[in-house]
């Protein structure tokens, strides 16, 4: 047996066992899902269920709360992706200055991502209501400082800023290894030519780090617009619905309505819209590092 072909056999030993659990965790029950959707399936036996077309789909689409939730999920979207990005891209510029305790700081920026979604839910749900209600009745401030997941616009704000609380620190990981990847003759070049220090981040930073961007917005907008766990723990999609975002929507309608099918069919939806989103959010971010 030649070295070649048992490179070969070891490879295959380690991309099998991967392969078979990816197969049968993600792509059967995707398949399996897809079939699913265009029946009238009750959620326990696939036998008794008939082939009802494209009604689950239709229904979905006449569905108002999912639209909603659609366009919720839309809005929390860009803002996450805009506002994560900024925290992210601005701690990780304080982590790799020339600041005392940096590693300490990079530690305490990223642990939150550390700590679960439904756990930083319960967390901030006593943050935004015992804790914000005491503080604005003694500082006098109860226009700012109330019960913000009793109001719908401020409860989806609440939820956003657990979002970015939680993910900025993750993208900043990213970033910082971009950042640490330039040369040092380069930036010393730019001082030496007398640039700013907005013109060098401007002219030198951000044109190197391209990379970065396409990654982290890629995750960004994908962990947004999976967004649940923070979801049901802070608000529960109230008040009154105002916050259920698309996955909680979809959970909903299975497990809450028993309208399994007509959830497969929101969740197929859902995955190509999102499919969608991300190649094009790709495809211009590439594009944008070749010019850059």
């Amino acid at each position: 047996m030649n070295k070649k072909y048992k490179n070969k056999i070891t490879t295959a030993l380690f991309v099998i066992p991967s392969l078979f659990i990816f197969v049968n965790v993600v792509i059967i029950p995707f398949i399996m899902g897809v079939i699913y959707s265009f029946t009238n399936w009750d959620g326990f036996a696939f036998t008794g269920a008939s082939f009802v077309g494209i009604k689950n789909y239709i229904s979905a689409f006449q569905d108002g709360k999912f639209a909603t939730s659609f366009l919720l999920t839309t809005k929390y979207v860009i803002a996450m992706t805009i506002l994560v990005n900024i925290v992210g891209l601005s701690l990780a510029m304080l982590v790799t200055s020339k600041v005392k305790f940096k590693n300490v700081f990079r530690a305490v920026y990223f642990l939150p991502n550390l700590i679960g979604g439904l756990i930083l839910g319960f967390i901030w749900k006593f943050i935004f209501t015992k804790l914000f209600e005491s503080l604005g009745q003694m500082t006098h401030t109860s226009k700012i400082f109330f019960n913000w997941l009793d109001n719908p616009t401020a409860a989806f704000w609440a939820l956003v800023i657990v979002g970015v609380w939680q993910m900025a620190g993750y993208v900043m990981i990213i970033y910082i290894a971009s950042i640490e990847s330039i040369s040092d003759e380069v930036l010393e070049a730019a001082d030496i030519d007398g640039a700013s220090a907005w013109t060098k981040f401007r002219k030198v930073t951000v044109p190197l780090i391209a990379p970065a961007f396409t990654v982290s917005l890629f995750v960004t907008l994908a962990n947004s617009f999976k967004q649940y766990d923070t979801n049901l723990s802070l608000t529960n999609g109230g008040p009154f619905g105002s916050t259920e975002l698309i996955s909680m929507n979809i959970f909903s309608t299975a497990f809450g309505y028993n309208k399994y099918a007509e959830a497969q069919a929101k969740s197929i939806m859902f995955f190509l819209v999102i499919m969608i989103i991300t190649i094009i959010q790709i495809s211009i971010t590439k594009k944008k590092e070749v010019e850059m």
